[in-house]
């Protein structure tokens, strides 16, 4: 394993969490909760931490947990990591969320049964990556119940060398990093890649699932403490659209070349859309398809990326895809980035 798996695995968001105010009922109110979380895991999977501490001032009722950042409900399939690298575009330390107990908003959030709920949304989200990279998820379906039982245990309790073991029999490769001191040596193929020379002679050599959080904006900022906010979830573009690499001989395939191919209608020269991708926009479900994608290309003529962020760290575009893959990717084989745009004020959609 990598020294930067390693630091994924390890790495966690030190958070305070308060109780929301219509639900103490105790003078005075209890303090904030202290919570070290990982960034791999799921905010639901705090709940067992956090009712304790709170559990004497808590009014009578059926617990229905949630969290909020400044108001806003988070959603709790996305990581823990992915929501502070999109909310906190100037790093918040220590985060702090407010926990409620009651009114759960079930017209912005899915229901969530607790780690039942999160298990299962890990085990979906598997076997859609297995199905973008090996062209179906027959060995995520097949996985022994102990096997299954030993892999999420991994993720809850961090342990990569155990992950590293299970998630070894679904045989899910991504490609060979091109960091490595064999640069000209050829990727991994797929088994749903054919290896076939497109019409620019590049070869396309395997699928990399993404999940991608498009947030866009049209005020120019330097800093990061002076960019506007994301208040509401409508701001957010949710795109979930597998990356096709390629590779040419004397070239590699970099992060730039990646959000460019991910998001074509903000880059003219790259116009295209893959037929057959899963777009989820403006928060909308998995599974809606975005309206005609060709007929918005020439909405912004000019896209200036901002910044790209995968696991609290924004890379340089120029980097090799293959690293940040085979190095940056969540448990579940989905590769997580958080794009920020700036785009002309008449193409924000």
């Amino acid at each position: 394993m990598s020294s930067a798996q390693k630091q994924v695995w390890e790495g966690a968001i030190p958070l305070q969490i308060h109780l929301h105010e219509s639900e103490v009922t105790t003078l005075p109110p209890p303090p904030p909760a202290l919570v070290l979380a990982p960034r791999i895991g799921y905010l639901p999977l705090l709940i067992s931490l956090v009712k304790p501490h709170f559990s004497s001032t808590l009014p009578p009722g059926l617990d229905t947990v949630w969290f909020d950042y400044k108001g806003l409900p988070l959603k709790w399939y996305i990581p823990t990591g992915v929501l502070f690298d999109l909310l906190c575009v100037e790093p918040e330390r220590p985060w702090n969320l407010t926990v409620h107990f009651r009114g759960y908003p079930s017209n912005i959030l899915l229901p969530c049964e607790g780690e039942d709920s999160v298990k299962w949304s890990f085990i979906n989200s598997l076997k859609e990556a297995a199905y973008v990279i090996n062209g179906n998820s027959k060995n995520v379906m097949n996985m022994s119940q102990p096997d299954q039982v030993e892999l999420w245990d991994s993720v809850l309790k961090g342990n990569l060398e155990t992950y590293r073991r299970v998630a070894s029999k679904l045989k899910l490769g991504t490609s060979e990093d091109e960091y490595t001191e064999n640069v000209s040596s050829v990727l991994i193929k797929s088994p749903q890649s054919t290896g076939d020379t497109d019409v620019t002679g590049q070869v396309k050599t395997g699928r990399i699932p993404v999940r991608l959080y498009l947030w866009t904006v049209t005020e120019e900022f330097d800093d990061f403490e002076d960019a506007p906010q994301i208040d509401n979830w409508d701001k957010v573009s949710y795109i979930n659209r597998p990356v096709e690499l390629y590779k040419e001989d004397g070239k590699y395939f970099s992060l730039n070349d990646a959000v460019k191919r991910i998001l074509p209608e903000y880059f003219l020269e790259n116009s295209f859309v893959i037929e057959g991708d899963t777009n989820i926009n403006q928060s909308g479900e998995e599974g809606e398809r975005s309206s005609d994608p060709g007929s918005s290309c020439n909405a912004a003529e000019i896209a200036e990326i901002k910044f790209v962020r995968i696991q609290g760290i924004e890379p340089i575009l120029d980097i090799p895809f293959s690293w940040v893959v085979n190095n940056l990717i969540n448990p579940e084989y989905f590769l997580h980035m958080c794009v920020c745009l700036k785009v002309k004020a008449n193409a924000v959609q």
